[in-house]
C-alpha cells in the first residue's frame, strides 16, 4: 500500500494518505487517495499534480466542482466491483 504526505498550505499540518488509484486526464496526471481506514467507509480526496520540482512533486486538491466531479467519473470508472465511490 503506497503512501503519500500532503502539507495543507493554510495550516501547514502533515497528513499521510494511502493512494488507491491514479489517472491522467488531459495531461495532468491525478491521485485518488484515502485515509487508509481498514472499517471499509473512508474518506477520499483527489490530488492534481501541479509540477515537479528535481525529486519533489507537488499536488493540491481539486475543488473545482465541475473537474471534480468530471475526474471522480473517471475513478468510478476504474474501481473494482467491491469500491463504491459516492461523490
Amino acid at each position: 500500500m503506497e503512501k503519500i504526505q500532503f502539507t495543507d498550505p493554510d495550516t501547514d499540518e502533515v497528513e499521510e494518505f494511502v493512494i488507491e488509484g491514479d489517472t491522467t486526464l488531459n495531461g495532468i496526471k491525478y491521485l485518488l487517495v484515502s485515509d487508509g481506514s481498514e472499517s471499509g467507509d473512508s474518506e477520499a480526496y483527489i490530488l492534481k499534480e501541479l509540477k515537479t520540482q528535481a525529486e519533489e512533486v507537488f499536488y493540491e486538491m481539486v475543488d473545482d466542482d465541475t473537474e471534480f466531479s468530471a475526474i471522480a467519473k473517471v475513478f468510478a470508472e476504474l474501481a473494482d466491483e467491491e469500491t463504491k465511490l459516492l461523490y
